[in-house]
């Protein structure tokens, strides 16, 4: 276990007058908030983290909170070891899906401590709230930090094309050139991202003419997407049945990567292999290239990327009637260890409410609180992109078609699983010719092998 330098723990002391009364810092009960696992460990946050523990303290004289801060590369086997050893802090975050679920089974049921509190829930969009909710362990979270995902469109390039943009809000029907209205869905969004795909020499891929060799524009594209990801654009769902006894390829998802396949090697309007990791668009990063016409990524890509040409950001496509914008979120957690729940509780409360604006100040990242969301967001992209009028309503109105389960969920070995398919997945976007069905259930059978071996 690495040990904690001084400048990265700190002990806050200061203890304060409650109604005219004041406690010993010994009477307090000491609730360890552990960071480490997603954002917070770096040292810029630390000072700013360090506050808000001061803030609270300051504000009641029941609890004394104690900020443990772990280097990333080590917070992993460090919190396994103080929970192994009975050791375990109150509260845990912020964390995202992917690093709540390597503890899969160590986190209290919250629903009980919210009942009892009467903690408002309804401040949140109800389908974040169920986000966080485990069928098997119950409310394992509240929503704080959200990162929701959304098409990011090149104006440019369809003005170029002479094409109507997609729709501008969820449940619209897409109105073409010609001026019908279409279902919009996967398919109407394959027939646009063939037009918008040019090779060198100005041939869209619709056309017979049409060069795969020499393409200098792409149509759609997720942004560092895998097998996971693509195959939520079509339905949420998991690798894991039975508990994590059984492996399984959800249909949906198997349509979803027989789609794609097709559109990396014979409808050319995703990038390759070859061609997503090369200069023209930009190493990976797609949407920087000003090459792709619209890619799917979260809002933390806005935070991230320089898009310089003029762009805005519509709804997700549906698949057979229903639509998915999978979600990044952070929260925080309170282990079942905690000898304290109810007063991690209440440090876990004023963390995502009464703290949140100055958090993901620190973070980065929307607020889960419905009514912080718009002023956020008029903030966030006036301050990074002034050259464009984005429609946040968008990026609102795509919480409520979040991915649960949730792409980055779960699964028995889980380094051993990613492993598996992405493997997987890089097979499919280097190689043409392949037989994707066979390829899945190849897929399906290494991972029954290793959820079968996991002890």
């Amino acid at each position: 276990m690495k040990k904690l330098t001084l400048t990265a723990v700190a002990a806050i002391t200061a203890a304060t007058l409650f109604f005219g009364c004041a406690k010993k810092q010994d009477d307090r009960v000491k609730i360890r908030w552990f960071v480490g696992l997603g954002a917070g460990s770096d040292e810029p946050t630390y000072a700013p983290q360090k506050a808000v523990v001061d803030a609270f303290n300051k504000s009641q004289d029941e609890i004394e909170l104690v900020l443990e801060i772990v280097d990333n590369d080590q917070a992993y086997q460090t919190l396994a070891t103080q929970i192994s050893g009975g050791n375990a802090p109150d509260v845990v975050g912020p964390v995202g899906i992917r690093g709540r679920d390597s503890f899969k089974g160590a986190w209290l049921d919250l629903d009980p401590l919210v009942k009892e509190n009467k903690f408002d829930l309804t401040q949140f969009d109800k389908s974040m709230v169920e986000f966080y909710r485990d069928p098997q362990e119950g409310l394992i979270g509240l929503p704080f930090g959200i990162y929701p995902s959304y098409l990011y469109v090149n104006k440019e390039l369809f003005e170029e094309a002479g094409l109507p943009l997609p729709p501008k809000n969820y449940g619209e029907k897409y109105i073409d050139e010609n001026g019908k209205k279409q279902t919009w869905d996967f398919a109407c969004l394959k027939k646009l991202a063939c037009k918008l795909t040019v090779d060198a020499n100005g041939n869209d891929a619709t056309s017979k003419n049409f060069d795969s060799q020499n393409i200098v524009q792409w149509g759609f594209g997720i942004v560092w997407g895998d097998a996971r990801g693509y195959g939520t654009l079509f339905e949420p769902n998991t690798f894991v049945k039975d508990g994590g006894k059984s492996a399984q390829i959800p249909s949906a998802w198997l349509d979803a990567w027989k789609w794609t396949y097709d559109g990396m090697w014979k409808s050319n309007f995703i990038p390759t292999a070859a061609y997503g990791d090369s200069d023209i668009l930009s190493n990976g990063s797609w949407g920087e290239s000003g090459k792709i016409a619209m890619f799917q990524c979260h809002l933390w890509y806005s935070g991230y990327a320089k898009m310089e040409y003029d762009w805005d950001v519509y709804p997700m496509p549906s698949y057979n009637g229903k639509t998915t914008a999978k979600m990044h979120a952070d929260t925080f957690e309170i282990p079942k260890g905690s000898k304290h729940p109810e007063e991690a509780f209440k440090v876990l409360s004023y963390l995502v409410t009464t703290a949140s604006k100055d958090l993901l100040n620190i973070y980065g990242g929307m607020p889960a609180q419905k009514n912080l969301q718009k002023p956020f967001l008029d903030n966030f992209f006036k301050t990074r992109y002034p050259h464009v009028n984005v429609n946040t309503q968008v990026i609102v109105d795509s919480i409520e078609y979040a991915d649960n389960p949730n792409h980055e969920s779960w699964m028995p070995s889980f380094q051993e699983s990613s492993t598996a398919y992405s493997e997987f997945w890089d097979k499919l976007k280097n190689n043409p010719g392949l037989d994707v069905e066979k390829e899945s259930e190849i897929l399906r059978e290494k991972l029954q092998n290793i959820f079968s071996n996991v002890k």
